[in-house]
């Protein structure tokens, strides 16, 4: 196998994320429910001989190789493992940056998976998973490839049963600095903590979303846009929510047809309102497990 091609890496929705704590470090102690949707990018890999790890193709516009999660990601498997092989890394883009959906923790996760199976390395998923962590808090789950109630700095999963959901996804035009929104004065710190237990009694007896996102109230102050398209989803009746630290919104269905229908709806209204701008909209489907879960040994 000298190559593999169109290798999905999908995004994530935070269904609840809530700020539980403050390490003395620095890093915010969560709390979460991660669920994997259909919404893709896609890599390719082809093995060289040379030892060199190049990307090739789409980027984030002036993303500088060495802060790309891509092939930060290639090469600290290359190094722990001590392989000679190098890979071209081509990718294309749909999960937008600065979104809340994890584009680029999942292209990281994707990677690790990817050139563990084409280099051969046979590093298992707790492996993998102790590689993702210094990459990003994100990063672990799309290595662990379930949906999962989260804890700590996101290297706590647990898996989770979700119900079969479908969700619109819509993007404001705006892009969120995530550092910015945590370091917020303002933002809640002090949430009390759940059990799992606590949410999957929940997920048995209301529709509705569990718990709240934390630091919606501080990312809608900082972008008025956000708060303004939120307030008219929810104004519809829809019970929507922002995921991560924005700019994405969501809400869940019953299936991908409902959605299609309120988002036909709801949109004409959201692009009345002054100021506000839609830059993407997806009707997605909720994933089970990640579509690489199989790729891993655990």
């Amino acid at each position: 196998m000298a190559a593999l091609y169109d290798v999905p890496a999908p995004a994530k929705l935070n269904l609840f994320l809530h700020v539980v704590g403050r390490r003395p470090d620095g890093y915010h102690q969560l709390q979460t429910v991660f669920r994997f949707i259909d919404l893709c990018d896609h890599l390719d890999f082809e093995r060289t001989a040379d030892g060199l790890i190049a990307r090739d193709g789409e980027s984030l516009p002036g993303l500088p190789a060495d802060q790309d999660l891509v092939l930060r990601a290639a090469r600290l498997l290359q190094q722990a493992t001590g392989v000679r092989q190098g890979a071209r890394i081509r990718y294309r883009k749909r999960i937008p940056a600065g979104g809340g959906l994890g584009g680029g923790s999942s292209d990281a996760a994707t990677t690790l998976i990817a050139l563990n199976r084409l280099w051969g390395t046979g590093l298992t998923r707790s492996q993998l998973l102790r590689l993702a962590l210094p990459l990003g808090a994100d990063v672990p789950v799309f290595i662990f490839g379930q949906s999962a109630f989260a804890q700590g700095v996101g290297e706590d999963l647990t898996a989770v049963t979700l119900p079969s959901q479908a969700y619109w996804v819509l993007r404001p035009a705006v892009h969120v600095q995530t550092a910015t929104v945590f370091q917020d004065a303002d933002l809640t710190r002090d949430s009390e903590s759940v059990k799992i237990s606590v949410f999957a009694d929940w997920q048995s007896e209301h529709s509705s979303l569990f718990g709240r996102n934390d630091l919606e109230s501080v990312v809608c102050r900082h972008h008025p846009m956000i708060a303004q398209i939120l307030g008219a989803m929810r104004r519809a009746g829809l019970d929507a929510r922002m995921t991560g630290s924005g700019s994405c919104l969501f809400a869940g269905f019953a299936d991908a047809r409902l959605a299609r229908v309120q988002q036909d709806r709801i949109i004409s209204k959201i692009h009345d309102l002054p100021n506000a701008v839609i830059e993407d909209s997806w009707v997605c489907q909720g994933l089970g497990e990640h579509p690489l879960r199989d790729w891993v040994m655990d």
